[in-house]
C-alpha cells in the first residue's frame, strides 16, 4: 500500500510539472543550463537579442555580459528601470525599449556610442537625459506616447539624426534645439499642445514629412513656404483661420491630402477663413493660384 500510494504521489507530481506555466524563452534557457550567448542570433549584418513580450519587470542580469550583442529588442514588457549596466553594450546599433514602463533612461545611454536607432515610445518619461546627446551616430529616435515637454539644448548636438518623433508628448512649443538639426528629413509633433511653429523652422531645409496634427496651432509661419523639399504638410485638427501666401512655394506637395498616408497637404478640421474651404475643394493647384494672385495684388 505504501509503495502504491508513493507511486500515485508520483504520478500526480509529473503531472503537476507538465501543467506548470511555461517559462520565457530566456528563462528556460538558462535554467536548462544554457549559455546566455546560445540566444544571440547572427544575422547578415548584426548580432541581435529580441526578449519581446517576456512579461518582465526587469532586465535580466545576463543581458550586461553580452556586449557582443548590436541589435536588442526589450519591447512591449513591463520595465520600470534600465540599469546604468546599459552602458556596457556599446556596440549596439538598435535598441527598443518601447511599450515598457519607463519614467527615466539612465545617464549611461550616452556611452552607446554606435546607436543609430533608438525605440523609447509608449513609455512614461518626463524627461530625457542630457547624454543621450553623446550618441553622436543617432538617426532615429521615437520618443512618442510620453510626458515630455522640453529637450536638453545638447541635442543640438544629433547633427546624423533625420527621423525624430515626438508625438503624442506635452510640448507647448518646438524646442528650440530641434532646429539645428539640419539632417532631419521626418519630424512628427503631432497630438502635443503646440500654440506656434516659430519661424525658425525654415532651417530644417531637409524636412520632407512634417506633421503637427491636433495641436493648438492658430497660424503657419511664412517661413515654412521656404522648406521646399516639403512632400507632407499635416495640419490638420489645429486653429487655423489663414493660410500663408507664400504656400505655393512648396510645390513638391503633390496634393490636397485626406488619407493620414497620403504625401500632400492636410488641412482638414480647420476653422478656415472664406473662401479658403471653398478654394481648397478645387484641390492644390486651385489653391496655389488663389494664393499666387492674392499675393500678386497686395
Amino acid at each position: 500500500m505504501g509503495t502504491e500510494h508513493s507511486k500515485n504521489e508520483g504520478r500526480r507530481s509529473m503531472i503537476f510539472l507538465r501543467k506548470g506555466p511555461k517559462l520565457p524563452a530566456w528563462e528556460d534557457a538558462l535554467l536548462s543550463g544554457k549559455e546566455p550567448k546560445s540566444l544571440l542570433k547572427r544575422g547578415l549584418r548584426y548580432i541581435s537579442l529580441s526578449l519581446i513580450m517576456k512579461g518582465m519587470t526587469s532586465a535580466p542580469d545576463f543581458l550586461w555580459g553580452l556586449p557582443e550583442v548590436q541589435k536588442l529588442n526589450l519591447s512591449r514588457n513591463q520595465l520600470v528601470v534600465i540599469p546604468p549596466s546599459l552602458g556596457k553594450l556599446d556596440r549596439l546599433v538598435v535598441l527598443n525599449l518601447g511599450g515598457n514602463c519607463l519614467k527615466c533612461l539612465p545617464k549611461e545611454i550616452g556611452l552607446l556610442r554606435n546607436l543609430k536607432v533608438l525605440f523609447v515610445n509608449m513609455n512614461c518619461l518626463t524627461e530625457v537625459p542630457a547624454e543621450l546627446s553623446l550618441c553622436r551616430k543617432l538617426e532615429v529616435l521615437s520618443l512618442s506616447h510620453n510626458c515630455i515637454s522640453q529637450l536638453p539644448l545638447s541635442f543640438t548636438d544629433l547633427t546624423s539624426l533625420r527621423k525624430l518623433n515626438l508625438s503624442n508628448n506635452r510640448f507647448v512649443q518646438i524646442p528650440l534645439c530641434i532646429f539645428a538639426l539640419r539632417s532631419l528629413d521626418f519630424l512628427h509633433l503631432g497630438c502635443n499642445r503646440l500654440e506656434n511653429i516659430a519661424e525658425s523652422v525654415q532651417y530644417l531645409v531637409n524636412l520632407q514629412i512634417f506633421i503637427v496634427e491636433n495641436n493648438n496651432i492658430r497660424t503657419l509661419p511664412r517661413s515654412l513656404c521656404f522648406i521646399t523639399a516639403l512632400e507632407l504638410l499635416n495640419v490638420d485638427y489645429n486653429a487655423i483661420q489663414n493660410l500663408p501666401d507664400d504656400l505655393y512655394l512648396l510645390r513638391r506637395l503633390p496634393r490636397i491630402a485626406w488619407n493620414p498616408m497620403d504625401k500632400g497637404l492636410h488641412i482638414a478640421h480647420n476653422p478656415l477663413s472664406r473662401p479658403l474651404p471653398e478654394v481648397i475643394e478645387g484641390g492644390l493647384d486651385v489653391l496655389f493660384n488663389y494664393l499666387r494672385e492674392k499675393k500678386e495684388h497686395n
